[in-house]
């Protein structure tokens, strides 16, 4: 699976985005891709799985089918979100 944090790298929630990635990656040892809204990538992504608040993390199988999303500011435990970084 793949996990990506859907979010505005220019919003006042970027650093909170940005130190919840690197600190899920020093602890569970798996990476999750930022991706930014600004992008062609990301906005297709916002359109595609349907989100309307930001940041958004989506978990993501290997065909592209939504397993799991959080929106908002509430981001998930960092155990719960783990579960789908595994292969």
């Amino acid at each position: 699976m793949h996990v990506f944090i859907l979010y505005h790298p220019d919003s006042e929630h970027a650093r909170m985005v940005e130190d919840y990635a690197r600190d899920f990656s020093r602890q569970m040892s798996h990476d999750i891709e930022l991706v930014s809204l600004e992008s062609r990538d990301g906005a297709h992504m916002a359109t595609l799985y349907d989100v309307v608040q930001y940041p958004a993390i989506l978990a993501v199988d290997y065909q592209g089918k939504l397993m799991r999303a959080w929106q908002g500011t509430s981001l998930p435990l960092m155990n719960e979100l783990s579960y789908y970084t595994k292969d």
